[in-house]
Order: structure tokens, then sequence, then C-alpha cells
């Protein structure tokens, strides 16, 4: 009968299987973690902040019946295209500043300290973890200010999606919502729906206000993941820096260990020579 040897697939397999435990523990889980969340935010931030932008504009242009102005005049149309351009901008930057927090989560972990040992780690690392602490810390004060200003349309929408749900409770209201008290026309013009209008009636029975009230509360959550994302990367740089400078440290106490029995060492072979000189 054929012999079959088993034992060498047998330590094949535990090779692989080791060198997947050492790549599972040199994964950075915590940056894994806040990138996750971060990219999740700004999706989300950025995906349905854009449709909630082009609802508004189809909003105001269907039942206001406001137009485009004509030039380079800023008016709320110019400022909505801005905001879009904005958004675009910020879903490209944030993309790439992940990817680079999960290389520097990379470069501070145990894995890399066995590749390269613990000086290149001290050299370059300290600087980049300082660095991203910087860029963090700004990035997130940034993200506060969009979640504030995120709010300011669900805060208008809520007002109309209320006066709505007013009209059909209240038998006889008549209530209005002029773009003026929101600044989103001057204060010559007057753009102003009331309940007792066909437009306001048409609106309120559409789905295009739910939808982009709704998207906008969705915007501001993922404004929000991303602050709570910006926050776990705080922590995360603040433990990275915490590390490397732990060994930064070890590196120096182990250089001077080293130099000092190096220097003993001398001074042995030194004094054997000379006992040895004064012998012979």
């Amino acid at each position: 009968m054929p012999n079959f040897n088993t034992d060498v697939p047998s330590e094949e397999a535990g090779r692989c299987f080791e060198c997947c435990i050492k790549c599972l523990g040199g994964i950075p889980y915590a940056s894994l973690i806040a990138t996750i969340l971060l990219y999740a935010g700004v999706a989300l931030f950025c995906g349905c902040g854009h449709e909630a932008l082009s609802g508004t504009v189809n909003i105001l242009q269907t039942y206001f019946e406001m137009a485009r102005t004509a030039g380079d005049t800023l008016d709320v149309f110019t400022m909505i295209d801005i905001f879009k351009y904005v958004i675009y901008g910020i879903a490209a930057a944030f993309f790439v500043y992940g990817i680079l927090l999960m290389v520097e989560g990379f470069f501070t972990t145990g894995a890399i300290k066995d590749l390269y040992g613990d000086f290149k780690i001290t050299a370059c690392g300290r600087c980049v973890s300082a660095w991203f602490i910087m860029l963090t810390y700004l990035f997130m004060l940034a993200w506060l200010g969009v979640t504030a200003f995120t709010s300011l349309p669900v805060y208008m929408y809520f007002n109309l999606w209320t006066i709505c749900r007013n009209t059909t409770l209240v038998e006889g209201a008549n209530l209005c919502l002029d773009l003026r008290q929101f600044g989103i026309v001057t204060i010559g013009e007057e753009k102003k729906i009331c309940t007792v209008s066909e437009n306001f009636l048409r609106m309120c029975e559409s789905t295009e206000l739910n939808m982009t009230f709704h998207l906008f509360i969705v915007a501001l959550a993922g404004a929000g993941a991303a602050v709570i994302a910006m926050v776990h990367y705080l922590m995360v740089l603040s433990a990275n820096w915490a590390y490397v400078k732990d060994a930064c440290r070890m590196q120096k106490y182990e250089d001077i260990k080293s130099k000092e029995e190096q220097e003993l060492h001398d001074i042995h072979s030194t004094r054997s020579k000379e006992r040895l000189n004064a012998y012979t």
C-alpha cells in the first residue's frame, strides 16, 4: 500500500497559521475602526448632503417660483453650487486622509517594529504622529463647524414640515413661510408661501419635501459621525505618540547601556593585556 507522508503538509499549515496570526497582530484595529467610521460619516454627509441640496433647488424653483439670476450675481442657487463643489472636495480629501492615518497606524504597530527596529520608528514615527495629531485636531474643529452649519437647513426644513403638519391639524389656519427670515433672499425680494396657496398644498403633499428633510437629517448624522471619528483618531494618535516616545527612551537607554558595557569590556581587555605584559 502507498505510504503518504503527512508531516510536510502539517508543517506548512503550521507556518501558514503562524504567518496569518502575525499579520493579524500587526493590523491597527483602533485606526481601522476610526477609518471605517470616518468613511461612513463622510459618505453619509457628502452623498445625502448633495442630494438634499439638489432637492432644495427643485423645491425653490417649483414651489417658491424662484429662478436663477443671470450674470455673476451671488444668489442662493450659486451658493448651493459652491456647496456641492465643497462636498466633492471634502469627499476626496478625507478619502486620502483616512488612508494616510491607516498607514500611520500600521507604521507604529508591532509588526513594523519587528521588521525595521526601534530606531526608525522613533526617528520618523514620532514626527509623523505629532503632525497627524495637529492636523486631526484642526479637522475635528472643522467638522464641528460643519455639523453646526448642517443643523441650519435641518432647522429650516423642520419649521416647514411643522407648518405643513399644523395645516392638517388646524382647519382654517393661515400660516406663511417667508424666505427672507432665513436669509435665502434679500429684504427687497418677497418670496413667501402661505398655507392657502396651491403651491403650498402641493409641496406638503409631495414626497420631495419629506425626502429632502430626511436627507439633511442623515447628512447631519454623518457630520456627527465624522466628529466622533476625529476624536477616536486623536485618542489613537495620542497612544501612538506615547508608544514612540517610550520607544525612543528605551532606545537611548539601550544605547547608553551598550556603550557602558563596551567601555567596561575595553577596560577589562586593557587590564588583561597589562597583566600579561607584566607577567612576560
